[in-house]
Order: C-alpha cells, then structure tokens, then sequence
C-alpha cells in the first residue's frame, strides 16, 4: 500500500461576517480524519509579517501535514474544493482564498518564502511564479492573495522555536452572541497551570485576554509549550455557549521568529518587521492623539519612532529616554504619509546602554554655605550674604538617577502581537518536531 505526504496550507479565508481561516482548518481536520489519514504533526497555525497592510486577522495561515493512500488523493482535492466554496464569505470583497496542496517533501523554494513572509513585503507575482516552477495544486479565489500565505504556512516547518494553542469554537447560531467567558475559571486555570501557560491572562491587572471580539466562531485560545497541558488549560475554561469544536495548533506565536534580521536605519523599507540598534536622538514627547514619539539615529541615518496609544504604559518608558540612549527597537516600520515621515513602530526595546543624565547647580558659598550667584561672564561666582567672591569657582554636577535600567521592555499583553516574545518566554525555547502526537488533540 503506497501512502504519499501530503502539505495543505490555506490563508486568507477570514471575513467579518463569521469566517475564520483557523475555523476552517478544524473543520478540514475532521473531514481528513475521516479518510484515516496518517497525521505527521498538529496542524501548524503559522503568524507570518504583523506589518503587512492587507493582512487577515492576526495574518495567520495554516499548514496540516499528513500522510495517506495516493487513491485518496483526488478525494482530498475534491473535499478542500467543495468545502471552501461551501465556508467562503463571497459577499466580502477583501476574502481572497489561497489553497495550496505539496506532495513529498517541503521544496527549500518554499522553506526560502516562510522565512522572507515573516519580516518582508512578498508580491502575489512571485508567489505565481513559484507555483508555476513548482508545479504544486492550488485553489485560489479573489486577487489569489491567500496563495501567499498558504505556501509560507507549509514551508514554516517550526523545527525551531514553536508554542502551541488550543482554540475553542462555537456554533454558526452563536456568533451573535456573547462568549461568556467565565473569568474565574480563567484565573483558576492560569494559576494551576503557572509556567506551561502564558499570555492568557494579565497577571498584572488580571484582565482575561484569551476570547477575542467581533462575530467570528472563536471562543478563546489558550497558549502554552506543551501539547498536554495546553489541551488540559484549554478544557479548564468554562463559556456559555459550550465548545461545539476545538483544536489544538503548534505555532510559532510567542516566539519572535519576526524579529531575526538587523536592518541598519539607511535600509528600512515600508512594513518590514526588523530590530534596530540605535541611539536617541531627541528627547521623546506625547503628542496630540497620545502616542509617544522620538527620533533615534545610526551611522546610515535618522528616523522618527513611535510608541502607540494602544500600547498603554509602555508609553511611559519612552518617554524616560533622553538622547545618548543606546537600544535596540524591536520593529515594524510604518511608511511615509502627508504628515510624517517613515516611521519606526516600536513593539518593544531592549535598553542596551543608559545616557548620563545630570543638573547643575552653582556652587555653595564656603564662607556662610549660600548659594552664589554668577558675578558676570568670565567673573566667576559672589555671594550675595556674606560678599565672598570665587574668581575660578565652578558649577557642581549632579547625578540623576535613571528610571530605566538596562533590560527588555515591551507593551502590555493586550498589545502585544501574536509573535512577540512575551517576558513569560525568555529564555524558553522548544525544537523539532513532535515524536508522537498526544491521543486527542481536537473534537470532533
């Protein structure tokens, strides 16, 4: 019996109307383990470029890689095509579906186009191109765009750093309604779990951050760095409605995979994802809107940053720069518009070296300890109590302490992106993929 590996990614099914490229994998998933498919890992939710502008929700493409009988094939074509005409929002202009099917092994072709899709801008034209010297089956809708994401997710084979999330779903009937997410079953969960879950609750100010918004079928997500115990946190949550389906997802979230490439400040270029090791160059200040906002500069240049309202009280870390800061900015670049110029979005900072910051005062008088007064240009300094000059007399320094110490700092949870790093993750690191996968991993 000859049984072939099969690649399946998908991108770009999202619509505001209830449709959900993650949703659609759940339901593909069921309709493959109907055939017997041989699962060769769990479906990988790939977060490709945050930047990018016509990004879906999240810009997450999905891969799901098995292995079955080759007189399934056919079959397989037959099922994806009919199920996502059948899911596809056709009445939202911006749905532009992408499926594409890969036999045997991962092309490095494709290994090549995951890497650049996490930090760069990739034009549908290339991606046409690829498919035409690959030779791969493709199902593609709209302005095809969704092939981009679609070949990224298969040849991101996470044999680096990787998370997992267990996404729970409800009902089409159930979309108008609120989730009901029960917070203290959150909470509890959160606390039994401790430190093989992460970001699914700010533990700061205790606001739940795993169930989203809008009308989509998502209820929550719950992230963590084992398969077990994220499908043992991600059944511990209680909701009203109930789970009408869940999966479980390895995925390169929580693993900054975005933020690999040093870009020197000559060679940024519009929605690339880049660190930046930089100096401040102006003293940041909040302006209308309230965003924070700074110039730093490099050997090639000088660029203005921004800290965004949305990112809370990391607004107030910046603005304790002062200039002669050393960091390295974690990225996304922003182009020019009427009003500004390109522009770096900081996700987070490292703080890498801290400015001198110091007053300075005129010296005491050491005949009655009064503060002088200067006696002139070039005169030096008189007291005005006692009449004591000091011809050669000199100002004194005073050290202020800095508020910021030499560490990372980055937003709160709820404005993190889905790559980003967050502190419950440094120093953590998973690789290669899974030996066996656990028993039960998604339902139905």
């Amino acid at each position: 019996m000859t049984r072939k590996t099969l690649h399946i990614g998908f991108d770009d099914i999202d619509s505001p109307r209830g449709r959900c490229t993650t949703h659609f994998g759940s339901i593909i998933v069921e309709k493959l383990d109907a055939l017997e498919v041989e699962w060769l890992d769990y479906p990988n939710l790939i977060r490709l470029n945050p930047n990018i502008p016509y990004r879906t929700r999240g810009n997450g493409s999905i891969a799901l890689r098995f292995k079955t009988e080759e007189k399934h094939i056919d079959s397989i074509q037959n099922i994806l095509q009919k199920a996502i005409e059948e899911y596809i929002d056709e009445e939202y202009l911006n749905t532009n579906p992408g499926i594409v099917l890969v036999k045997g092994e991962v092309p490095s072709m494709l290994v090549a186009l995951s890497k650049r899709a996490l930090w760069r801008v990739i034009p549908i034209t290339f991606v046409r191109r690829l498919i035409e010297e690959l030779e791969v089956d493709v199902h593609a809708y709209g302005n095809k765009r969704g092939l981009i994401g679609a070949l990224s997710a298969i040849g991101n084979q996470l044999f680096d750093d990787y998370t997992y999330e267990f996404i729970a779903y409800r009902s089409q009937e159930d979309h108008s309604r609120d989730r009901g997410v029960e917070p203290k079953s959150v909470r509890k969960m959160d606390k039994k779990m401790d430190n093989t879950v992460f970001s699914n609750i700010d533990r700061r100010t205790g606001r739940v951050l795993i169930a989203p918004h809008g009308p989509d079928p998502v209820v929550y997500g719950v992230r963590g760095e084992n398969a077990v115990d994220t499908v043992t946190a991600g059944k511990m949550v209680q909701s009203t409605p109930n789970r009408e389906r869940w999966l479980l997802f390895r995925t390169n979230q929580g693993t900054g995979e975005h933020l690999q490439h040093r870009v020197e400040i000559e060679n940024l270029r519009p929605y690339m994802a880049a660190t930046v090791f930089c100096e401040v160059k102006s003293k940041p200040e909040m302006i209308e809107g309230g965003h924070a906002i700074f110039q730093v500069s490099d050997a090639t240049g000088t660029i203005d940053c921004a800290a965004y309202e949305p990112t809370g009280d990391f607004r107030k870390t910046v603005l304790k720069l002062i200039p002669g800061d050393k960091l390295i900015l974690h990225s996304g670049i922003r182009p020019a518009s009427r009003t500004h110029g390109m522009t770096v979005n900081v996700e987070g900072m490292e703080v890498i070296e801290l400015a001198e910051k110091a007053k300075y005062h005129n010296p005491i008088c050491p005949e009655c300890s009064r503060r002088m007064t200067s006696a002139g240009r070039n005169k030096g300094y008189k007291c005005k109590n006692c009449g004591f000059r000091a011809r050669d007399g000199k100002k004194i320094k005073e050290v202020i302490p800095r508020e910021l110490s030499k560490k990372l700092y980055l937003p709160p949870l709820r404005a993190q992106r889905h790559l980003t790093r967050p502190h419950a993750r440094v120093g953590k690191q998973n690789s290669g993929r899974p030996s066996e996968l656990i028993k039960k991993w998604h339902m139905p």
